[in-house]
């Protein structure tokens, strides 16, 4: 198989394991003969695992480490300190806690959240991770009303919720919607240059509508051409987060799958 063409940040994750044993292991002038990036890699190493590791999260937040692997996916996009971040359908705020975190107090991360979703129980977790977090800023909306002003962001990403965009729900008051009417709002809101992250769970290809509702999965390639047709490049594509174990005719939430199943990670750039 021919290997995927990375650029420099989506190289990262693959490199850092041996630059940071290499450069633990070095006595003292080979650690400070390292190149200026060999350094900035191991701070950015450093920063995101101090991120995770740090204490303040509850219990429901650090027990989907281990499944998500944020360290991983926040490198492999290359979330830095300073930035202005946006999770898109934050859910509880899992993603954006970490991002505040990382980007520090230069930087900010708003937290967009359609008002479908917003359940007493989401209005809960959010009271009590504003308490704790600062930098970040809560923006519900209609999920079918996105909007976000002109080069407002550096960053974003979207965790398993981009195929909600092809669903409707008369329950959920959820209207049927062009997901390019999203992306393109999602375009306009990012700053030349700036790079989001999409996760989602892996579908097979078909009917993307009837998948999207029947099993909450979609096919990668559908979110790529969704992308592209926005004006977005795609620069990489992580495997950190794939499970070949997975089958995709099951629903995401069947018990033998739930929590682990096969995701793929892509990351778009608005070109400068």
């Amino acid at each position: 198989m021919a290997m995927r063409p990375l650029s420099l940040p989506a190289a990262l994750p693959a490199l850092l394991p041996t630059i940071l044993i290499a450069a633990l292991a070095a006595p003292a002038p080979a650690v400070a003969d390292l190149s200026p990036l060999e350094k900035a890699m191991i701070v950015m190493a450093a920063d995101l695992s101090d991120a995770v590791a740090a204490p303040g999260r509850p219990e429901s937040a650090t027990a989907l480490d281990a499944s998500r692997k944020p360290a991983e996916v926040l490198g492999f996009l290359g979330l830095s300190s300073g930035m202005k971040a946006a999770d898109l359908m934050t859910g509880g705020g899992y993603w954006a806690e970490l991002m505040a975190r990382v980007v520090g107090p230069q930087g900010h991360v708003t937290a967009f959240e359609p008002l479908q979703f917003y359940s007493d129980k989401t209005k809960a977790e959010w009271q009590a991770l504003l308490a704790r977090q600062k930098g970040i800023t809560l923006q519900t909306h209609p999920l079918e009303a996105f909007t976000a002003s002109p080069e407002s962001f550096d960053f974003a990403i979207m965790n398993t919720t981009y195929h909600d965009l092809y669903t409707q729900s008369e329950k959920m008051k959820i209207p049927r919607m062009n997901p390019d009417d999203f992306v393109r709002t999602l375009y306009a809101a990012m700053k030349p240059g700036g790079v989001v992250g999409v996760i989602d769970h892996v579908a097979s290809p078909g009917d993307t509508r009837a998948i999207a509702e029947s099993l909450h999965r979609i096919d990668p390639a559908v979110v790529r051409a969704d992308f592209e047709r926005a004006g977005f490049v795609t620069e990489g594509e992580s495997e950190v987060l794939r499970n070949a174990e997975d089958d995709h005719s099951k629903m995401v939430f069947d018990p033998a799958i739930r929590g682990k199943t096969d995701r793929f990670l892509l990351k778009f750039r608005k070109p400068q």
